[in-house]
């Protein structure tokens, strides 16, 4: 054996110990700096109902009767979800179309994400930025930031989502201050989706610019949660749950709430997700509500990642689902979804839409150095043609219409 592969196996050994010694962390106890929330029960009142929740007790009277209502209640979410849901797909649809216009009109608004850094200090097994995938890793300079943005903003789009891989290291809170403050010189509006944070660096980005905070909790079922992160400050479930209250707290206009359908029973992240919602909503009534809907996707070097049990009627039924439970939420439809499923959808329910999505580092200019993507996306259109789309279907496309005084 070359002196090269003692080296290379001390490495691995090495990272094999601190694999091994940071499984051993409880998921569910705080490490030190993270901020507790103690006088919230949120997620205590959503997991438990999560517990709780049996989808093959509801029957297809129980649907009849939540589509009858004008206001949905949490056990009419629950019918709304369930299989016997899915026989009366179509008239679920149709009532999630009309509760649409109502709040929102023909209005579908676009914005695009833009990737920073895709180092990240997490185990995650199902995302392509965990840390002990080999992909090439890149985070851009100031510079680099403006001229990517320049580069979107040139589309016409007025809304922008940052992104970074889960790394206090490489992509500290001040880091991403920076890139906020960037963006209002070609934005208006700018969301973020990054590591967890307490409430007062929350409030710092706030000040930098940045309007909403987005968070996907992944899955809402603690023991699989566990087995699904193996490492990193994600693995502590507690201080991932309560992220959009201390954003909130922390002055953030909006937050956006998400389950990554597919790693675990669908039906009830998506009770999980939406009674998250809708707990804060009634805490915080001021706060905007937004709902993702990702379905897990292929990721580099591992192209069998695929969602369980979630296809394309059941993803409708979730959505639809969501605005009838909250009718003025903002329902987001991502490029992990083919084009046909996007523009279908933005007939229905959802109201917001990414356009000339890129999941890597660095992709919307010739930056030199791009990073690795994140995930396989499924909808390459650019932002002009996404307009398009929306126009034919009889639709109005809105950039922003955000007014600051």
């Amino acid at each position: 054996m070359s002196s090269a592969d003692h080296v290379n196996e001390s490495i691995l050994s090495d990272e094999i110990r601190e694999l091994q010694k940071e499984n051993r962390i409880d998921h569910m106890t705080y490490l030190p700096g993270m901020e507790v929330l103690d006088k919230s029960d949120i997620m205590d009142r959503v997991i438990s109902e999560m517990n709780d929740y049996d989808p093959f007790r509801y029957t297809v009277k129980d649907v009849k009767n939540a589509l009858a209502k004008d206001n949905i209640s949490t056990e009419d979410f629950k019918a709304l979800l369930s299989p016997a849901a899915g026989e009366l797909i179509e008239e679920i649809a149709q009532k999630a179309r009309l509760e649409t216009r109502k709040h929102f009109g023909n209005s579908v608004y676009m914005f695009t994400p833009i990737y920073i850094s895709n180092y990240c200090e997490n185990f995650c097994i199902y995302c392509g930025f965990n840390r002990h995938n080999r992909i090439k890793r890149a985070i851009l300079s100031y510079e680099e930031i403006d001229k990517e943005m320049a580069a979107i903003a040139a589309s016409g789009l007025k809304e922008i989502l940052i992104l970074t891989g889960e790394s206090r290291n490489k992509s500290d809170v001040k880091y991403i201050g920076k890139a906020c403050e960037i963006a209002k010189k070609y934005f208006k509006v700018i969301g973020i989706e990054v590591y967890p944070m307490n409430s007062d660096e929350y409030a710092y980005l706030h000040e930098c610019g940045a309007d909403y905070v987005t968070v996907f909790q992944e899955t809402y079922n603690s023991d699989k949660y566990e087995t699904l992160h193996l490492a990193g400050h994600k693995r502590i479930f507690p201080y991932r749950f309560n992220a959009q209250e201390r954003a909130i707290m922390g002055g953030m206009r909006g937050a956006g709430f998400a389950a990554l359908l597919g790693l675990d029973d669908f039906r009830k992240d998506a009770l999980a997700t939406g009674l998250h919602a809708y707990y804060i909503q009634r805490k915080y009534p001021h706060a905007e509500i937004a709902f993702s809907c990702p379905r897990l996707r292929p990721i580099i070097n591992n192209d069998r990642i695929n969602p369980m049990d979630v296809h394309e009627k059941e993803l409708v039924q979730v959505v639809c689902a969501y605005r009838l439970f909250m009718p003025f939420a903002n329902i987001t439809i991502s490029t992990r979804e083919n084009k046909v499923v996007r523009d279908n959808l933005i007939k229905i329910c959802c109201t917001k839409i990414s356009a000339d999505s890129k999941t890597g580092v660095g992709e919307h200019s010739d930056v030199e150095d791009v990073g690795d993507g994140q995930f396989e996306i499924d909808d390459n259109r650019t932002v002009e043609e996404v307009f398009e789309a929306i126009e034919r279907q009889g639709l109005q496309p809105v950039m922003s219409d955000y007014i600051y005084v």
